[in-house]
């Protein structure tokens, strides 16, 4: 039985299946949806039975970033942010078992990062990825600034980052962004078999596998992300921040200034 409002969570033969479940809004993140994915890794790691995870999401997309009308009221908001979202991402990077991304649409802004955040990543035929936060005059968050330079490199993660040119899966796997391209109707069964191949193996020794491939950068991940968050609450006031935003919310063409 899902417990959840946001996202699914099951569990089959060792296996743990995690999906994003707001299709109406293409799964855009919400403060909601993340503390539910936290819950949902915390049993993971209490549930020595799970070996593997699969997170994928509902609908047609994959994800369509963060709800910019979702805000947390009061508080700080970047304290806010890293106690909601990096606790969700981060629980995805270092999770006790390995994770298998099945991206199954659009990727776009936040979301582009959360797909960044598994192990392998498995796109179907059809999916695309966006950065997304330059046409509405801010700069990438969630992690793109540390992910996407690690996946592809500076220069080609600056040119999707400035552009908002999106690409395909094919070209994702071209540029070594993601693991595999697979028919969109073979996304969940692909990333199904990659989970129990993986289930049945040494799940510490896997674990681990990734911790020495991450230990080298330390706590920048972290760092970057509240860096990010930091930048992101300037550009917000700024005239192309506050343009870009209220443009998005009300679909019409942007008028930056540069200011």
């Amino acid at each position: 039985m899902n417990k959840y409002k946001n996202i699914l969570f099951e569990v089959d033969e060792g296996v743990a299946t995690l999906t994003l479940n707001k299709p109406e809004t293409l799964n855009a993140l919400t403060f909601d949806m993340m503390y539910e994915v936290q819950d949902a890794l915390s049993h993971i790691e209490a549930d020595l039975s799970i070996r593997a995870l699969i997170q994928t999401s509902a609908g047609r997309g994959y994800c369509s970033g963060q709800d910019l009308r979702n805000r947390p009221t009061g508080g700080n908001f970047v304290d806010d942010i890293m106690d909601c979202y990096f606790k969700a991402f981060n629980g995805l990077r270092t999770c006790r078992v390995p994770v298998i991304t099945a991206i199954n649409g659009v990727a776009a802004g936040g979301g582009f990062s959360l797909a960044l955040t598994g192990d392998i990543l498995i796109a179907a035929k059809s999916a695309k990825f966006i950065q997304i936060f330059s046409r509405i005059g801010l700069v990438p968050d969630l992690g793109s600034t540390y992910l996407l330079p690690q996946a592809i490199g500076r220069a080609a993660a600056l040119k999707l980052m400035m552009t908002n040119d999106p690409i395909t899966a094919d070209t994702a796997l071209e540029v070594g962004m993601i693991s595999d391209c697979v028919e969109d109707d073979q996304l969940i069964p692909v990333a199904r078999t990659m989970a129990s191949k993986l289930a049945k193996g040494p799940t510490h020794a896997l674990k681990m596998t990734r911790t020495l491939v991450d230990e080298v950068q330390g706590t920048a991940f972290e760092k970057q992300f509240r860096r990010e968050l930091e930048v992101q609450m300037d550009l917000r006031e700024s005239n192309d921040g506050l343009e870009g935003v209220n443009a998005f919310l009300e679909k019409r063409a942007t008028q930056f200034t540069g200011q």
